[in-house]
């Protein structure tokens, strides 16, 4: 890994990931060259003990597949020690304040990552614990999902910068916010295409919108289908995120000419476009069976570089490089 930027290497160590609005598009691109090698490990059979000796704190109030799964084995097959805790194994914001869990945590563990509700829980464990925390998903901000996009988009299709990514569905969930973010710090344009009740906050977009301009992304958001022309990655999410499925009737209603279908696909103008999903995906709402599981998906690809991006991150922020 000599190749990587040693400035930028040590600018990560100690780091917390709470949003890519922390983080310099130099030090993403580290973390993004970091994650393809990991991953090309991985392919040709290496074996490293680079977590050896360190304990990883998993904080779960929403239950999940690949985030789990993501960092517990590439904390585990590293030789560090994962332990999983839910609400019902500890006093999270309960009994006991998100303060004080993350005093007693920071003094058993090396790193924390938190996967629930609140954006304000992440950030109080990260200012308390003395610890790298990672944001494994909350209300706002899914930033590991965003940064294994990124790196399957490259896969496909090479530097992103000047790429097409277009985001169709709620587009201000903590996915398409995650997106709107690294886009717009790495110069790939993004388009959200949703229902004007479902667009991004003013806040974020202004908070974006320098990014952008330093970089020559290009940032839409539309109500229109059409703006699909082009595209190099079509992406989507369910329609109703954890902890809203009070809005299940109001959703299908209101994004049900937003679904990913063959029809949608062809208005990209593109034979090479490929489909993208963070999953769980309800197949038969937000996209046809016939797209994710058809030949322009690379949702599989996707859920597994979640594994690579992840172990990229906690290696550099714990100084294990």
């Amino acid at each position: 890994m000599n190749s990587l930027n040693p400035a930028v290497k040590m600018s990560l160590i100690g780091r917390s990931l709470l949003t890519w609005l922390d983080y310099s598009p130099e030090e993403i691109r580290f973390l993004l060259d970091l994650s393809k090698q990991v991953k090309e490990e991985s392919q040709t059979g290496v074996v490293k003990q680079r977590f050896t000796g360190k304990s990883l704190a998993l904080l779960f109030e929403k239950r999940s597949t690949r985030t789990r799964c993501a960092f517990e084995t590439a904390f585990g097959e590293e030789g560090g020690h994962p332990v999983f805790l839910s609400t019902v194994d500890i006093q999270l914001g309960a009994k006991e304040s998100i303060e004080d869990t993350a005093r007693v945590l920071g003094r058993m563990f090396s790193a924390i990552q938190f996967r629930g509700f609140k954006q304000s829980a992440v950030e109080t464990l990260a200012a308390y614990s003395g610890v790298p925390v990672y944001n494994g998903l909350t209300d706002l901000f899914h930033p590991t999902q965003a940064l294994a996009d990124i790196m399957t988009i490259e896969e496909n299709f090479g530097p992103c910068g000047g790429k097409k990514l277009c985001f169709v569905g709620d587009g201000r969930n903590n996915v398409a916010r995650s997106l709107l973010v690294i886009c717009s710090k790495l110069g790939l344009h993004f388009t959200i295409i949703t229902p004007p009740d479902l667009n991004p906050d003013d806040d974020l977009i202004q908070q974006c919108t320098p990014l952008s301009a330093a970089s020559g992304a290009k940032i839409c958001i539309s109500p229109d289908i059409s703006e699909v022309a082009g595209a190099d990655a079509v992406y989507t999410d369910v329609w109703t995120s954890m902890g809203e499925e009070d809005k299940k009737a109001e959703r299908i209603s209101l994004l049900s000419p937003y679904q990913i279908n063959p029809i949608l696909m062809e208005k990209t103008g593109r034979g090479d476009t490929i489909f993208m999903h963070c999953l769980p995906a309800i197949k038969g709402e937000e996209v046809t069976i016939d797209v994710i599981d058809g030949p322009s998906s690379r949702v599989w690809d996707e859920a597994e570089n979640r594994k690579h991006t992840i172990k990229a991150i906690m290696l550099a922020t714990l100084g294990c490089i």
